[in-house]
């Protein structure tokens, strides 16, 4: 008996990019093994998205859609395809091509052998990324894994293939607060990872400015590693150290030596930088409780406003 995979494609303004996407992936059909069951998740778009998702799945029965309310982000939108997946196997894919649905096939091929629980796919290339851009992210990887015990891999995609024992253990992580990169490593499972050189977008402009990629970029540090709270008290330790040994530098010259203080200029320079330091620690320790308030907050973490899974909807909202 055929084994089912379901794809989940999360899409924010993807109208343009929908039907490349439904075309490129049908493609594989043949030389895919295994029945295919499509999930897009419509993460509040303001386009004709959802329009476009309801156009193939009145000619495809595969092609199923979940709504919702409004944009609640991507994370959410994969969460949501995660609880609605019902095949052996489940992937997350990009809608804009980047990822290519051909490498279905080779993780497939792979997982099937038994040895691994998860296939994922890791660019070597970064196209369509500015300079800046590709520094930033290099830079990025580095730090994460230097803070954090959770292992990110560089170049690190959403696409990937997982067995349902994976996805059942990645829907025990109920936060608010959701890095999936971070999710699927902490996890554990046997990964195989597939490098690959990714396109640029099909069709649409990226929904991912720099200020975008910046402040998810800080929450998923926030998310995976307590470290940086404790750098701010190693900051804090340094400089008490640091202020009493100046104390006696400035008490011996001035006795001793006969020496004046120095003029307020240094003493201005000193009480900025100080102040500096103080007020970078006091945001690091606000990241970390903006973090717990909306945790224990208890908010859904997206509202569905309209499925044709029948069966998602009455597990889920009724």
């Amino acid at each position: 008996m055929k084994k089912t995979i379901t794809v989940i494609v999360p899409c924010y303004n993807e109208e343009e990019t929908i039907s490349f996407f439904y075309e490129e992936i049908t493609k594989i059909d043949k030389k895919l093994k295994a029945n295919l069951e499509l999930i897009f998740v419509n993460d509040g778009s303001h386009d004709n998205t959802l329009l476009e998702i309801k156009k193939l799945s009145m000619k495809d029965k595969r092609v199923k859609y979940i709504s919702f309310s409004r944009n609640f982000g991507k994370e959410a939108a994969m969460l949501a395809g995660l609880e609605a997946a019902n095949g052996d196997y489940v992937s997350v894919m990009d809608v804009d091509l980047q990822d290519k649905p051909s490498l279905l096939i080779t993780m497939f091929e792979t997982i099937e052998k038994g040895e691994y629980d998860c296939v994922a796919a890791k660019s070597v290339s970064r196209h369509g990324y500015s300079f800046f851009r590709k520094i930033f992210t290099k830079l990025y990887y580095k730090i994460i894994n230097k803070l954090s015990k959770t292992k990110i891999v560089d170049g690190a995609r959403d696409f990937r293939l997982m067995t349902r024992q994976m996805v059942n253990a990645i829907l025990k992580l109920r936060e608010y607060n959701r890095y999936s990169k971070g999710i699927f490593s902490f996890v554990g499972f046997n990964t195989k990872w597939i490098t690959y050189e990714n396109s640029e977008r099909i069709a649409g402009k990226t929904k991912w400015s720099f200020w975008k990629l910046f402040t998810y970029s800080l929450e998923s540090i926030v998310s995976f590693s307590t470290l940086p709270l404790s750098i701010a008290s190693i900051v804090g330790i340094v400089f008490f150290i640091i202020s009493i040994v100046l104390i006696i530098v400035i008490i011996v010259k001035t006795l001793i030596f006969g020496d004046p203080v120095a003029g307020w200029p240094s003493l201005v320079c000193i009480i900025f930088f100080v102040s500096g330091i103080q007020l970078c620690c006091l945001g690091i320790i606000g990241q970390y409780l903006a973090k717990t308030y909306l945790e224990i907050k208890n908010r859904p973490i997206y509202i569905v406003k309209e499925t044709n899974m029948e069966d998602y909807y009455e597990k889920n909202f009724k």
